[in-house]
Protein backbone atom coordinates (compact mmCIF):
# COMPACT_ATOMS: atom_id res chain seq x y z
CA UNK A 1 0.00 0.00 0.00
CA UNK A 2 1.41 3.38 -0.79
CA UNK A 3 1.99 5.85 2.02
CA UNK A 4 -0.14 8.19 1.10
CA UNK A 5 -3.01 5.81 0.88
CA UNK A 6 -2.20 4.05 4.19
CA UNK A 7 -1.99 7.39 6.12
CA UNK A 8 -5.16 8.28 4.88
CA UNK A 9 -6.91 5.02 5.82
CA UNK A 10 -5.68 5.50 9.11
CA UNK A 11 -8.10 6.98 11.84
CA UNK A 12 -10.03 9.38 10.86
CA UNK A 13 -8.54 13.14 12.36
CA UNK A 14 -10.04 16.65 12.38
CA UNK A 15 -11.31 17.54 8.27
CA UNK A 16 -8.52 20.13 7.98
CA UNK A 17 -5.60 17.88 9.50
CA UNK A 18 -6.94 15.00 7.55
CA UNK A 19 -6.64 17.25 4.17
CA UNK A 20 -3.06 18.07 5.24
CA UNK A 21 -1.62 14.96 5.91
CA UNK A 22 -2.73 13.27 2.70
CA UNK A 23 -1.49 16.41 0.90
CA UNK A 24 2.51 15.80 2.14
CA UNK A 25 2.05 12.08 1.65
CA UNK A 26 1.17 12.48 -1.68
CA UNK A 27 3.66 15.42 -2.28
CA UNK A 28 6.50 12.96 -1.12
CA UNK A 29 5.09 10.27 -3.92
CA UNK A 30 5.72 6.93 -3.92
CA UNK A 31 9.67 7.21 -4.95
CA UNK A 32 10.28 9.54 -2.18
CA UNK A 33 10.75 12.70 -3.80
CA UNK A 34 9.50 15.94 -3.22
CA UNK A 35 6.37 16.18 -6.18
CA UNK A 36 8.95 17.57 -9.41
CA UNK A 37 12.41 18.28 -7.23
CA UNK A 38 9.98 20.61 -4.86
CA UNK A 39 11.39 20.45 -0.87
CA UNK A 40 15.24 20.26 -1.58
CA UNK A 41 15.03 22.26 -4.93
CA UNK A 42 16.95 20.11 -7.74
CA UNK A 43 18.26 18.12 -5.10
CA UNK A 44 17.13 14.03 -5.49
CA UNK A 45 16.50 12.15 -2.21
CA UNK A 46 18.09 9.11 -3.02
CA UNK A 47 17.23 7.47 0.75
CA UNK A 48 13.64 7.69 1.12
CA UNK A 49 13.04 5.01 3.77
CA UNK A 50 13.82 7.46 6.88
CA UNK A 51 12.16 10.18 5.59
CA UNK A 52 9.20 7.93 5.13
CA UNK A 53 9.52 6.62 8.89
CA UNK A 54 9.49 10.10 9.98
CA UNK A 55 6.79 11.15 8.44
CA UNK A 56 4.97 8.30 9.69
CA UNK A 57 6.00 8.67 12.90
CA UNK A 58 5.17 12.51 12.92
CA UNK A 59 1.76 11.34 11.55
CA UNK A 60 1.48 9.05 14.26
CA UNK A 61 2.20 11.45 16.69
CA UNK A 62 -0.41 14.18 15.47
CA UNK A 63 -2.85 10.85 15.95
CA UNK A 64 -1.92 10.29 19.16
CA UNK A 65 -2.39 13.93 19.97
CA UNK A 66 -5.30 14.28 18.06
CA UNK A 67 -6.46 11.15 19.87
CA UNK A 68 -5.75 12.16 23.80
CA UNK A 69 -7.56 15.54 23.08
CA UNK A 70 -10.69 13.93 21.87
CA UNK A 71 -10.31 11.38 25.29
CA UNK A 72 -9.68 14.81 27.28
CA UNK A 73 -12.68 16.70 25.81
CA UNK A 74 -14.69 13.61 26.43
CA UNK A 75 -13.65 13.18 29.94
CA UNK A 76 -14.03 16.57 30.82
CA UNK A 77 -17.71 16.40 29.46
CA UNK A 78 -18.40 13.13 31.62
CA UNK A 79 -16.75 14.96 34.57
CA UNK A 80 -19.13 17.78 34.30
CA UNK A 81 -22.27 15.59 33.93
CA UNK A 82 -21.47 13.89 37.04
CA UNK A 83 -21.42 16.81 38.65
CA UNK A 84 -24.71 18.00 37.59
CA UNK A 85 -26.19 14.62 38.36
CA UNK A 86 -24.59 14.99 41.83
CA UNK A 87 -25.72 18.45 42.17
CA UNK A 88 -29.27 17.61 41.41
CA UNK A 89 -29.22 14.60 43.58
CA UNK A 90 -28.01 16.84 46.76
CA UNK A 91 -30.60 19.79 46.15
CA UNK A 92 -33.78 17.15 46.11
CA UNK A 93 -32.05 15.39 49.31
CA UNK A 94 -31.85 18.41 51.03
CA UNK A 95 -35.05 19.56 49.83
CA UNK A 96 -36.26 16.55 51.61
CA UNK A 97 -34.18 17.35 54.89
CA UNK A 98 -32.39 14.16 54.51
CA UNK A 99 -29.32 15.58 56.00
CA UNK A 100 -27.30 12.65 56.45
CA UNK A 101 -27.84 11.25 52.97
CA UNK A 102 -27.10 14.46 52.00
CA UNK A 103 -23.74 14.58 53.59
CA UNK A 104 -22.88 10.89 52.96
CA UNK A 105 -23.38 11.90 48.83
CA UNK A 106 -21.05 14.96 48.97
CA UNK A 107 -18.70 13.53 51.17
CA UNK A 108 -17.69 10.88 48.63
CA UNK A 109 -17.00 13.90 46.60
CA UNK A 110 -15.42 16.27 48.46
CA UNK A 111 -11.69 16.14 46.34
CA UNK A 112 -13.95 17.91 44.03
CA UNK A 113 -12.80 21.35 42.42
CA UNK A 114 -16.24 22.27 41.83
CA UNK A 115 -17.34 25.41 43.87
CA UNK A 116 -21.48 24.55 43.34
CA UNK A 117 -20.40 20.86 45.32
CA UNK A 118 -18.42 22.39 47.64
CA UNK A 119 -20.19 24.97 49.03
CA UNK A 120 -23.19 22.35 49.17
CA UNK A 121 -20.85 20.44 51.50
CA UNK A 122 -20.29 23.06 53.67
CA UNK A 123 -24.15 23.72 53.77
CA UNK A 124 -24.33 19.69 54.76
CA UNK A 125 -21.38 19.71 57.29
CA UNK A 126 -22.80 22.61 59.40
CA UNK A 127 -26.17 20.97 59.03
CA UNK A 128 -24.85 17.68 60.41
CA UNK A 129 -23.27 19.21 63.32
CA UNK A 130 -26.87 20.93 64.20
CA UNK A 131 -28.34 17.52 64.50
CA UNK A 132 -29.53 17.08 67.81
CA UNK A 133 -27.89 13.52 67.92
CA UNK A 134 -24.23 15.12 67.19
CA UNK A 135 -22.40 15.26 70.13
CA UNK A 136 -20.20 18.50 70.86
CA UNK A 137 -16.90 17.46 69.78
CA UNK A 138 -18.10 15.85 66.62
CA UNK A 139 -20.09 19.21 66.04
CA UNK A 140 -16.66 21.18 66.48
CA UNK A 141 -14.96 19.08 63.43
CA UNK A 142 -17.93 19.53 61.79
CA UNK A 143 -17.55 23.54 62.24
CA UNK A 144 -14.60 23.25 60.78
CA UNK A 145 -14.58 21.07 58.22
CA UNK A 146 -17.53 23.29 56.90
CA UNK A 147 -15.26 26.30 56.87
CA UNK A 148 -12.67 24.29 55.22
CA UNK A 149 -14.92 23.69 52.26
CA UNK A 150 -16.39 26.82 52.06
CA UNK A 151 -13.26 28.51 51.96
CA UNK A 152 -12.05 25.97 48.66
CA UNK A 153 -15.39 26.77 47.10
CA UNK A 154 -14.96 30.46 47.66
CA UNK A 155 -11.44 30.49 46.24
CA UNK A 156 -12.61 28.36 43.04
CA UNK A 157 -15.19 30.72 41.78
CA UNK A 158 -15.06 34.51 43.45
CA UNK A 159 -18.05 35.34 41.49
CA UNK A 160 -19.92 32.43 43.26
CA UNK A 161 -22.63 34.12 45.64
CA UNK A 162 -23.79 30.81 47.51
CA UNK A 163 -20.02 30.82 47.78
CA UNK A 164 -19.38 34.03 49.97
CA UNK A 165 -22.61 33.77 51.80
CA UNK A 166 -21.60 29.96 53.08
CA UNK A 167 -18.12 31.15 53.78
CA UNK A 168 -20.03 34.33 56.21
CA UNK A 169 -21.64 31.78 57.45
CA UNK A 170 -19.07 29.24 58.77
CA UNK A 171 -16.53 32.02 59.96
CA UNK A 172 -19.46 33.11 62.45
CA UNK A 173 -19.81 29.51 63.55
CA UNK A 174 -15.97 29.13 64.52
CA UNK A 175 -16.14 32.43 66.34
CA UNK A 176 -17.94 30.24 69.01
CA UNK A 177 -14.58 27.99 69.84
CA UNK A 178 -12.47 31.02 69.46
CA UNK A 179 -13.35 33.18 72.00
CA UNK A 180 -15.16 36.69 71.44
CA UNK A 181 -12.14 38.50 70.34
CA UNK A 182 -11.96 36.23 67.45
CA UNK A 183 -15.37 36.35 66.83
CA UNK A 184 -16.20 40.50 67.46
CA UNK A 185 -12.59 40.93 64.58
CA UNK A 186 -14.53 38.42 62.11
CA UNK A 187 -17.32 41.02 61.98
CA UNK A 188 -16.00 42.76 59.29
CA UNK A 189 -15.10 39.81 57.42
CA UNK A 190 -18.41 38.22 57.87
CA UNK A 191 -20.39 41.45 56.27
CA UNK A 192 -18.19 42.30 53.74
CA UNK A 193 -19.21 38.78 52.28
CA UNK A 194 -22.82 38.96 53.04
CA UNK A 195 -23.05 41.94 51.57
CA UNK A 196 -21.00 40.62 48.42
CA UNK A 197 -23.65 37.66 48.08
CA UNK A 198 -26.29 40.38 47.85
CA UNK A 199 -24.59 42.60 45.22
CA UNK A 200 -23.84 39.30 42.93
CA UNK A 201 -27.53 37.83 43.63
CA UNK A 202 -29.85 40.69 45.06
CA UNK A 203 -32.34 38.35 44.98
CA UNK A 204 -31.30 35.56 47.39
CA UNK A 205 -33.75 36.22 50.59
CA UNK A 206 -31.35 34.14 52.89
CA UNK A 207 -28.43 36.25 51.95
CA UNK A 208 -30.74 39.61 53.00
CA UNK A 209 -32.03 37.90 55.79
CA UNK A 210 -28.29 37.68 57.28
CA UNK A 211 -27.42 40.54 56.89
CA UNK A 212 -29.94 41.25 58.88
CA UNK A 213 -28.95 38.86 62.11
CA UNK A 214 -25.47 40.70 61.45
CA UNK A 215 -27.18 43.85 62.08
CA UNK A 216 -29.39 42.38 64.91
CA UNK A 217 -26.40 41.20 66.95
CA UNK A 218 -24.69 44.01 66.98
CA UNK A 219 -27.87 46.07 68.09
CA UNK A 220 -28.27 43.84 71.17
CA UNK A 221 -24.45 43.23 71.80
CA UNK A 222 -23.62 43.64 75.59
CA UNK A 223 -21.66 46.64 76.91
CA UNK A 224 -18.33 44.50 77.59
CA UNK A 225 -18.49 43.20 74.33
CA UNK A 226 -19.02 46.65 72.86
CA UNK A 227 -15.70 47.40 74.98
CA UNK A 228 -13.99 44.71 73.76
CA UNK A 229 -15.32 45.99 69.72
CA UNK A 230 -14.11 49.55 71.08
CA UNK A 231 -10.42 48.10 71.87
CA UNK A 232 -10.20 46.27 68.70
CA UNK A 233 -11.27 48.65 65.78
CA UNK A 234 -11.32 52.46 65.79
CA UNK A 235 -14.41 52.21 64.51
CA UNK A 236 -16.17 49.33 66.17
CA UNK A 237 -19.00 47.52 64.08
CA UNK A 238 -22.06 48.63 65.24
CA UNK A 239 -25.53 48.73 64.34
CA UNK A 240 -29.16 49.56 65.62
CA UNK A 241 -33.04 47.98 64.64
CA UNK A 242 -34.53 50.05 63.07
CA UNK A 243 -32.48 52.60 60.72
CA UNK A 244 -32.00 52.42 57.61
CA UNK A 245 -30.66 49.12 56.26
CA UNK A 246 -30.57 47.83 59.63
CA UNK A 247 -32.10 44.58 61.18
CA UNK A 248 -35.74 45.43 60.62
CA UNK A 249 -34.97 46.55 57.17
CA UNK A 250 -32.81 43.60 56.17
CA UNK A 251 -35.98 41.51 57.41
CA UNK A 252 -38.66 43.51 55.81
CA UNK A 253 -36.63 43.59 52.17
CA UNK A 254 -36.10 39.32 52.57
CA UNK A 255 -39.20 39.04 53.07
CA UNK A 256 -40.47 41.29 50.05
CA UNK A 257 -37.88 39.16 47.74
CA UNK A 258 -39.15 35.83 49.00
CA UNK A 259 -42.45 36.16 51.38
CA UNK A 260 -42.22 33.31 53.60
CA UNK A 261 -39.28 31.58 52.65
CA UNK A 262 -37.88 30.78 56.30
CA UNK A 263 -39.41 30.74 59.96
CA UNK A 264 -36.19 32.38 61.42
CA UNK A 265 -36.99 35.06 59.24
CA UNK A 266 -40.53 35.38 60.70
CA UNK A 267 -39.71 35.21 64.25
CA UNK A 268 -36.86 37.80 63.63
CA UNK A 269 -39.25 40.32 62.92
CA UNK A 270 -41.16 39.55 65.85
CA UNK A 271 -38.18 40.07 68.19
CA UNK A 272 -37.15 43.11 66.51
CA UNK A 273 -40.75 44.54 66.81
CA UNK A 274 -40.63 43.54 70.52
CA UNK A 275 -36.99 45.65 70.91
CA UNK A 276 -38.91 48.62 69.40
CA UNK A 277 -41.82 48.10 71.68
CA UNK A 278 -44.15 47.63 68.89
CA UNK A 279 -46.53 44.72 70.40
CA UNK A 280 -49.06 44.84 67.45
CA UNK A 281 -46.42 44.23 65.01
CA UNK A 282 -44.45 41.93 66.90
CA UNK A 283 -47.63 39.88 67.82
CA UNK A 284 -48.35 39.66 64.12
CA UNK A 285 -44.97 38.22 62.79
CA UNK A 286 -45.09 35.57 66.06
CA UNK A 287 -47.96 34.05 64.77
CA UNK A 288 -46.67 33.52 61.33
CA UNK A 289 -43.51 32.10 62.80
CA UNK A 290 -45.58 29.73 64.78
CA UNK A 291 -47.70 28.60 62.72
CA UNK A 292 -44.59 27.96 59.58
CA UNK A 293 -44.88 24.37 58.34
CA UNK A 294 -41.83 22.42 60.56
CA UNK A 295 -39.71 21.20 58.17
CA UNK A 296 -36.65 21.13 59.92
CA UNK A 297 -35.53 21.06 63.09
CA UNK A 298 -34.89 24.49 63.45
CA UNK A 299 -38.30 24.77 62.23
CA UNK A 300 -39.64 23.22 65.33
CA UNK A 301 -37.42 25.39 67.58
CA UNK A 302 -38.66 28.46 66.00
CA UNK A 303 -42.09 27.40 66.55
CA UNK A 304 -41.83 27.02 70.48
CA UNK A 305 -40.02 30.29 70.82
CA UNK A 306 -42.76 31.98 69.34
CA UNK A 307 -45.26 30.59 71.03
CA UNK A 308 -43.28 30.80 74.14
CA UNK A 309 -43.04 34.93 73.44
CA UNK A 310 -46.59 35.02 72.75
CA UNK A 311 -47.98 34.22 75.80
CA UNK A 312 -46.12 37.45 77.12
CA UNK A 313 -47.67 39.62 75.06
Amino acid sequence: MALSSWLCSLLPLRRGTNQIICQLARTWGSRGHCGARGLLGSEVIRNTRPFKRGLLFSALSYLGFENYQAISQAAVVHATAKVEEILEQADYLYESGETEKLYQLLTQNKESEDAELLWRLARASRDMARLNGTSEEEKKVLVYEALEYAKRALEKNASSFAAHKWYAICISDVGDYEGIKVKIANAYIIKKHFEKAIELNPKDATSIHLMGIWCYTFAEMPWYQRRIAKALFANPPSSTYEEDWSALKYFHKAEQVDPNFYSKNLLLLGKTYLKLNNKKLAAFWLVKAKGYPAHTEEDKQVQIEAAQLLTHL
